[in-house]
């Protein structure tokens, strides 16, 4: 039994927010709505200042209601940090570490990182989550993911940034593609071949289509998809499919593909990140975890380069 570590209001308020709808909160809460709106209301009354703007499309929280909210979040998820050491100090529950990352790197990468993880830290456990890169920062907003793993073009409010590093988006292409013997790819050279291209919420995709813009190219895809596992058993010669390298990292170390650069600086204006919650205190194993990811992420990196070296 997990004892309760928010007072009633304080655990409404916080359904409330997380769900944006009193109606949904209560059916969560399994209690009437009319409970859950008096608590709310006490709460306000209570604090002398509203905590959220009451809309037809639902509860929006107001800039008080946001700072509470990041409070009880992080005192929460504090309190369950320290709860869970303490069942693992009486031999009820390994550790865990709850992971979430967009879609490009479930393939190769994480279970790579995974296993290097669990080997290091073999009474641990790893919850990972697969999602879109908005269903990211939301599971690490809402405090169900420890960490993130996502590629960003702008800083997000309420993440933090525990590392960080280039993460250009890339040419990618079968050995014996005509592009493939050139160091690096001019955007209208690529734009003359069948491309593989993310869904218009990918950071590759977004990144392109502005590069595109500028320089008034046009294209027309073969094959879109938010999946690049679909996507990647697809490339043939004279495809090219736009990724970043650790999606690809298996299959250019297995010699069947090859990534290049694109010469266009816009491109390469993309970070790959680890992310946490702002304010939140990690547990050792979390920042285990963070620092295999670096290690791992390194490895990859100096693979990557011995290549290059050999190549010239």
């Amino acid at each position: 039994m997990t004892p309760a570590l928010l007072s009633m209001p304080m655990r409404y308020f916080m359904e409330v927010a997380q769900t944006g709808s009193v109606n949904q909160a209560a059916a969560r809460l399994y209690v009437a709505a009319s409970a859950v709106s008096r608590q709310i209301t006490k709460l306000e009354d209570g604090l002398g200042t509203p905590l959220f703007e009451r809309r037809r499309s639902g509860m929006t929280l107001t800039a008080a209601g946001e700072r509470l909210a990041g409070h009880l979040r992080n005192t929460v998820l504090d309190a369950e940090q320290v709860l869970e050491q303490v069942r693992h100090l009486g031999g009820q529950a390994a550790g865990r570490v709850r992971v979430c990352c967009t879609e490009g790197f479930a393939g190769g990468f994480m279970p790579t990182l995974m296993r290097a993880f669990q080997a290091a830290q073999p009474a641990s456990q790893i919850e990972l989550h697969v999602g879109s890169p908005d269903e990211v920062s939301q599971l690490l907003l809402r405090g169900e993911a420890d960490i993130g793993l996502k590629y960003v073009v702008a800083p997000e409010p309420g993440l933090r940034v525990e590392h960080a590093a280039p993460a250009p988006v890339l040419a990618v292409m079968s050995p014996d593609h005509p592009l493939a013997r050139q160091r690096s790819v001019e955007l209208a050279d690529v734009v003359r071949h069948p491309l593989l291209v993310g869904s218009r919420g990918v950071t590759a995709r977004q990144l392109f289509d502005l590069a595109c813009s500028a320089q008034g190219l046009q294209y027309r895809p073969v094959f879109v998809s938010n999946f690049s596992s679909v996507m990647l058993p697809l490339l043939r010669s004279p495809d090219i499919l736009l990724s970043g390298h650790l999606t690809v990292a298996h299959l250019i170390e297995a010699g069947t593909a090859v990534a290049r650069p694109f010469a266009d600086p816009m491109l390469a204006q993309r970070r790959l990140q680890a992310l946490s919650l702002e304010g939140r205190t990690l547990s050792p194993l979390a920042r285990a975890f963070v620092q295999q990811l670096v290690a791992t992420m390194n490895a990859v990196a100096r693979r990557r380069l011995g290549r290059a070296k050999r190549a010239a």
